[in-house]
């Protein structure tokens, strides 16, 4: 039963990310995502038969007790910039997106967990949509935060910025989460006690990694 909840919790927060992506952009006037039948809250066509594969083994391996954090990631929604009136701020409105979502389901089951007097059955859902929004959050291509951090430079900057992540932003983030000499990955080092800290306002005693 831990097992299916873990799974069934994964499900929910890449569909709620990406389908959010997708909604954003027709929103702001690309209809790419729409077309290819992303607007959608049906998982299967956000399934990356690498990046969710790999999610779903590491929330197998959590389910079963081993203290690894779920990563992976789901099919990219596609969008054309030339659809946006404004690219750069539209591009990270788009990517805000899909963390935005996660916190915002996170914070609603956290407040129907409360009113039901428990939260032990939506603690998995919970847990995996914060530990998405806040790994998404990180400035570095080709996550979320790597677009947002791009639409906060100004123009000049941001060209220069994006040129950079584009080359190196994958790099970086592979060293960056590849876990160190002592066994510690550094960026997970860095975003878990966020993590903690948003799980310990929604989950007051629990959920923390």
């Amino acid at each position: 039963m831990q097992l299916i909840a873990w799974i069934f919790a994964f499900l929910i927060a890449i569909t709620i990310h990406e389908a959010s992506h997708a909604f954003a952009a027709d929103r702001l006037g690309d209809p790419t995502a729409r077309l290819m039948g992303r607007l959608s809250l049906n998982p299967l066509v956000h399934y990356d038969p690498i990046g969710t594969s790999l999610l779903l083994l590491l929330v197998f391996l959590r389910a079963l007790g081993f203290p690894v954090i779920p990563f992976g990631w789901a099919k990219p929604v596609q969008f054309d910039p030339y659809n946006l009136k404004n690219p750069r701020r539209d591009s990270a409105l788009i990517s805000l997106a899909g963390p935005v979502s996660n916190l915002l389901l996170a914070a609603l089951l956290s407040l129907i967990a409360r009113f039901l007097g428990g939260a032990t059955f939506l603690l998995p859902v919970i847990t995996l949509n914060v530990v998405l929004a806040i790994f998404n959050l990180v400035p570095l291509h080709p996550l979320d935060g790597g677009k947002i951090f791009i639409g906060l430079l100004p123009e000049r900057e941001a060209a220069e910025a994006d040129l950079f992540l584009q080359r190196y932003g994958m790099i970086i983030l592979f060293f960056l989460i590849f876990p160190s000499i002592n066994g510690t990955s550094p960026l997970f080092a860095v975003i878990s006690p966020v993590i903690n800290f948003v799980l310990g306002i929604l989950l007051p005693g629990m959920g923390y990694i």
